[in-house]
């Protein structure tokens, strides 16, 4: 067995510090002092997670919202980045797309390490922040009879992938420079149950929710809220979206804009139905490694 959670596994055993939350998060959930840090890391790679050629102000914009959209599931405040760079001929480009990213959202620049290497490209960078509300929100948390909820609208990034991959003229921004929901995320911290983005597809992070809450998630095919309904299979499982997924109360006046997709059934088992329908990680939820 090989694979991304195959890998994590192996970690477990290692990464026995409660603020690892035993691997089954995105951040590191660290109380030091009066306060609560929030890290977090995530790698892209060239022809996995960017295209081959593309625009690199766009690759650097891109990195760092997907780490700070992992914030964003928290709570939390953003307090600094440290990035991992790969050499190459358009480091300058690259430098811009950092600049303008770190002064949008704002989060400042503390450092990092280069390297130069061989073949494709890949970028890493650590997202550090400040939980704005404790508990800081996980995946774990999930209860029956809460509803389950997601913001904005899925599969808007797959139609812009395909736009920039195909040359149409259409618009890509939403894959090329997504936007962390910051503000979203400390509007919800104090009132979910779990919340995490989605980065790898709804159905799939449902699956991990409903896993680490140890709950079954009844979802409603209806209710998903996708860019093409045509597409819709395709739009749950495709990622990149990251919006926010959440689960509460089901009688809670919701501080976001969000569509309920389902509700929290049985704990104990975990499980994910859509409709009258069971799904497990071989029925092909969304993007594993």
């Amino acid at each position: 067995m090989s694979g991304e959670a195959a890998f994590i596994d192996l970690l477990r055993g290692i990464a026995r510090h409660p603020a690892a939350r035993n691997l089954e998060d995105d951040c590191a959930v660290l109380p030091l002092g009066g306060e609560t840090l929030i890290l977090t890391h995530d790698m892209m790679a060239e022809g996995t997670h960017f295209l081959p050629g593309q625009d690199m102000t766009d690759v650097a914009w891109k990195l760092v919202a997907v780490n700070l959209s992992d914030l964003a599931a928290k709570g939390a405040e953003p307090l600094g980045v440290l990035l991992g760079y790969s050499l190459g001929e358009d480091d300058a480009r690259f430098a811009e797309g950092l600049r303008e990213v770190c002064e949008a959202f704002p989060v400042p620049l503390l450092g990092g390490d280069t390297v130069r290497g061989q073949g494709p490209r890949s970028f890493g960078l650590t997202a550090i922040g400040r939980a704005t509300h404790t508990p800081v929100p996980d995946r774990r948390g999930a209860q029956p009879g809460d509803a389950i909820c997601v913001t904005g609208t899925l599969g808007a990034a797959m139609l812009a992938f395909e736009a920039l991959r195909d040359g149409t003229g259409a618009d890509s921004l939403t894959y090329r420079r997504p936007v962390p929901l910051l503000a979203e995320g400390r509007a919800l911290a104090p009132v979910v149950t779990a919340m995490m983005d989605v980065s790898d597809g709804l159905l799939l992070d449902c699956w991990r929710m409903a896993l680490a809450s140890h709950a079954t998630f009844q979802l409603d095919r209806a209710a998903f809220p996708v860019a093409d309904p045509a597409r819709l299979d395709e739009c749950v499982r495709w990622g990149d979206d990251y919006q926010l997924l959440f689960t509460a109360p089901a009688d809670l006046a919701l501080p976001v804009a969000a569509s309920r997709i389902g509700t929290v059934m049985a704990q104990d088992l975990a499980a994910l139905w859509v409709d009258n329908h069971v799904l497990t990680p071989e029925s092909g939820l969304g993007y594993q490694h």
